[in-house]
């Protein structure tokens, strides 16, 4: 049987893009015991996935570099035939060329690629159109499989769809209105004013983690109709199960954007300092994007966002109007 690992480690965004290379290698290898590597505080997004065999964790904040060492133990000791690592950074790049794997890959801007059996170019940018990161994510299997693309998924429980069920029982939207990146958060007072304009007769639920309850009870209190907090109080797959029956999911260039691509779920995304661009746009069927009209120099000003706005006047986001966010639901016939 063979033996595989996917290393990421990253944020929720990035272990949810990589679900993809899940979903292909049990389509190509279905007898194939596949394991997933992520850092402490994701592991729920895997939770009962069907296509996983073990979910490994890597708790970065207490004894980092010991529990490092401790994952690459268990890794050589779990004797895999092949490692994937959708990083580019060195300590996965560590677990990765001393896995024992015969076959050990990853993207080629990784300090340890030349370790690799396979080191595959990583390129923000492509010539012609724009490649999502779900396929630079595929070109590292591609080697051994196709050049097929398959969508990231997330796989919710009964258990997560009964949590939420009763807040399915009338229309509803939901807005996820944090990022962890200031340049990347559409304002509290933009998202109250759009809210404020959003016809009847929907239920609108805000969510987000339990650090982000403050921002969404701000922005409850100062609307005009029925709002619902839900910051801290579900988990991500409860989230995930409730904004696939959205009528529309509004949410900032951030996890969530990427929970309703691997959910397939109807979605608005609001690009404040960043652009899909850089491939990390959304992949549902139904999906907006939402931009300043107004052509800025300094837009896009990086990758991740900033802590504040370098220009110091945030106008990608101030200048974008209700009006733009409102078209999805006059498209989708809302």
């Amino acid at each position: 049987m063979e033996k595989i690992l996917i290393i990421q480690t990253a944020f929720i965004g990035d272990v949810v893009l990589s679900t993809c290379l899940i979903e292909k290698l049990q389509a190509f290898f279905p007898d194939a015991r596949i394991d997933f590597l992520l850092r402490k505080g994701n592991e729920d997004l895997l939770k009962s996935h069907p296509h996983l065999n073990e979910v490994l964790v890597w708790d970065k904040k207490n004894g980092k570099y010991r529990n490092l060492w401790q994952l690459l133990r268990q890794i050589r000791k779990n004797k895999y035939d092949t490692v994937i690592n959708v990083q580019r950074y060195s300590a996965t790049g560590l677990l990765t060329a001393f896995s024992g794997a015969r076959k050990r890959i990853g993207f080629d801007k990784n300090p340890l690629s030349p370790l690799f059996d396979i080191a595959v170019k990583h390129d923000l940018h492509k010539a012609k159109g724009i490649t999502h990161e779900i396929e630079r994510n595929l070109n590292l299997v591609q080697s051994f499989t196709d050049a097929s693309i398959y969508k990231p998924r997330l796989y919710p429980s009964q258990q997560d769809d009964n949590a939420v069920r009763s807040l399915k029982s009338s229309p509803y939207l939901c807005i996820a209105p944090a990022s962890v990146w200031f340049t990347k958060q559409y304002p509290a007072y933009k998202w109250i004013s759009f809210i404020n304009k959003i016809p009847y007769p929907f239920t609108i639920y805000l969510l987000g983690a339990a650090g982000d309850a403050a921002l969404c009870e701000r922005i409850r209190q100062k609307t005009n109709r029925e709002v619902i907090s839900l910051a801290g109080k579900l988990s991500f797959l409860q989230s995930a199960s409730l904004m696939k029956g959205a009528a529309m999911n509004y949410v900032n260039d951030s996890g969530p954007m990427h929970f309703a691509s691997a959910m397939n779920a109807p979605v608005t995304v609001i690009f404040c300092s960043t652009a899909p661009v850089y491939g990390y746009g959304p992949l549902s069927d139904r999906r907006f994007i939402v931009e300043t009209e107004e052509a800025l120099d300094c837009r896009p000003c990086g990758l991740h966002g900033h802590k504040k706005c370098p220009m110091g006047h945030f106008k990608c986001a101030h200048h974008i109007r209700d009006e733009q966010l409102l078209v999805p639901l006059q498209e989708t016939g809302q």
